[in-house]
């Protein structure tokens, strides 16, 4: 026969005692570990979505930096982003289509529910 363990006051693992009887048993623990999952995986699409964001924003930027060179006479500079233009809207468009990509991907294997 097992004996059970109690907390002791103040205890670090206090926190995982859901409903408060001073014993931490496996499901409760194992519902921490499942709560801690989906909270990283929530905070990863936020990161994902504003990095997503701030590309589609920095794709509309873009041409408007070349002409704000054009109008402050810095030509070699408007010069230099139109040439990199190419390279930069190719990077930007792949980044922010794996990432639509794996939104789509990961909403499928979730049966299309968005969990």
């Amino acid at each position: 026969m097992t004996t059970e363990k109690r907390l002791s006051p103040n205890s670090d693992y206090a926190q995982f005692d859901t409903d408060g009887d001073g014993y931490v048993s496996d499901s409760e623990l194992e519902m921490s570990r499942d709560l801690q999952h989906l909270k990283q995986s929530m905070e990863k699409a936020q990161a994902q979505r504003a990095m997503a964001w701030f590309a589609l924003i920095g794709m509309l930027l873009y041409p408007s930096l070349v002409v704000c060179c054009s109008w402050w006479g810095l030509s070699q500079g408007a010069d230099l982003l139109g040439s990199m233009a190419p390279t930069y809207y190719a990077s930007t468009a792949v980044l922010v289509a794996s990432y639509y990509g794996a939104s789509a991907w990961q909403n499928r294997a979730n049966g299309g529910n968005g969990k």
